[in-house]
C-alpha cells in the first residue's frame, strides 16, 4: 500500500483546521492515521504551521509522497528544500592531475 502525507481536517463547522498525517492512501480522509507530524491553520494571518521537521524528513526519506496541499505546505517551511539537497547526489572529488 502507498503511504501519503496528508491534511486531516479538524474544527468546527465553517472554521477548519488541519493535521498533517501519514495515512494509508486508501483510508479515508479523516480515518485511520499512521502518525500525527504537525497541524496547519489557515484562519490565522499569517497561516500557522507546525510541522515536526525530523519526522517530515523520515517519511518522505522512506518513500512517503506528500499530497499537492501538503507538499506547498512543506516548500513553506523549507522541509522539501532539505529532502531535496539530502537526495542531491554528492558531488565527485576532485582529481589530481599532478604526478
Amino acid at each position: 500500500m502507498a503511504v501519503r502525507i496528508r491534511l486531516k481536517r479538524t474544527g468546527k463547522k465553517k472554521a477548519p483546521s488541519y493535521r498533517v498525517v501519514i495515512a494509508e492512501s486508501s483510508s479515508p480522509r479523516d480515518g485511520r492515521i499512521i502518525e500525527n507530524i504537525g497541524w496547519y491553520n489557515p484562519r490565522v494571518e499569517p497561516s500557522a504551521i507546525n510541522i515536526d521537521e525530523e519526522k517530515a524528513l523520515g517519511w518522505l526519506k522512506n518513500g512517503a509522497r506528500p499530497t499537492d496541499s501538503v507538499e506547498s505546505l512543506l516548500k513553506r517551511v523549507g522541509i522539501m528544500q532539505r529532502f531535496e539537497l539530502s537526495r542531491a547526489p554528492a558531488a565527485p572529488a576532485p582529481v589530481s592531475t599532478e604526478a
